[in-house]
């Protein structure tokens, strides 16, 4: 038997109903199963998804029945026409990955380890990637599984590390202690939050400045370690955690569904545009409207 496959829904261009397809081996295979042209008619679903507008690859699913293939391209659809989706933070799009993996299961319901170096294939060995597995106690052979159950995301966050590490995170990291300590302490996290991750422009009633209580509400959530959160100290692996989450975000997730009311006049609203979009002709040259 074959792997499964998985779609990513944020890379899907369009979904519409397909066309019956030519081929006569797949006609054949329809009719084996009692399917006839006239049957397939508004049945099929044709999914576009790509990188690009350019680089695209198509996927065919066909419906019991053109009801269920509406109800499958409504569905879809609202699925996909979502800009969280595209502006998510880098822990999310791990856990994407994560569940990925966990979906391409084989025949026997489990994970391929050769499945997991494919992930990984950009520039890494598979000789590393089989020793990452193995020192974090899991089969590591080239042809092994794994049980679904092993493989949690904690582990597959380990194995992210161990192959891929955040050495920019940890040279932030060092530069905020001096480079003394292997963790940083309240005051230490304050300062850098309010002087590298707070924006000055914010206004500072509605976006006021980090305090301690902030800040070990932040080291309560993302460190793991137990004695050091009781301490109010962030390790690396806390401070990673804590740059990769939803809360640094490169834009506000809130404001990317529609928050205004957009019901008004035209000219009740302030437009942002370019100096160029009152010009009738040359930018040098032309006249202004």
């Amino acid at each position: 038997g074959k792997e499964g496959q998985v779609l990513e829904c944020s890379l899907i261009n369009s979904i519409r109903v397909g066309a019956i397809p030519k081929d006569p081996k797949i006609l054949s295979s329809f009719e084996a199963v009692g399917k006839t042209e006239a049957d397939l008619e508004g049945c099929i679903i044709c999914i576009c998804s790509g990188t690009d507008l350019v680089n695209l690859s198509f996927m065919f699913l066909v419906a019991e029945n053109p009801d269920i293939a509406r109800k499958w391209i409504e569905g879809l659809r609202s699925v996909i026409h979502n800009f969280k989706a595209n502006n998510v933070c880098p822990m999310t799009c791990l856990k994407k990955h994560w569940m990925r993996m966990c979906f391409l299961t084989n025949v026997n319901g489990k994970i391929p380890v050769r499945g997991i170096t494919r992930t990984f294939a950009s520039g890494k060995t598979e000789k590393g990637i089989f020793q990452a597995l193995k020192d974090l106690g899991l089969p590591s052979g080239k042809n092994d599984e794994i049980e679904p159950p092993d493989f949690t995301f904690d582990i597959f966050y380990a194995l992210t590390q161990k192959i891929c590490p955040r050495t920019d995170i940890e040279e932030l990291f060092k530069n905020i202690n001096g480079n003394k300590t292997d963790y940083l302490t309240v005051d230490q996290l304050v300062s850098f939050l309010n002087e590298n991750q707070r924006d000055p422009r914010l206004n500072e009633i509605l976006f006021p400045f980090y305090d301690p209580k902030r800040a070990m509400q932040i080291i309560e959530k993302y460190e793991r370690d137990e004695e050091l959160k009781k301490k109010g100290r962030m390790s690396s692996d806390g401070f990673c955690r804590y740059l990769m989450s939803d809360e640094n975000a490169p834009v506000f997730l809130d404001r990317l569904e529609l928050y205004q009311e957009m019901d008004q006049p035209l000219a009740h609203y302030f437009i942002s545009s370019s100096h160029n979009t009152y010009l009738t002709g040359r930018q040098f040259g032309g006249k202004s409207s």
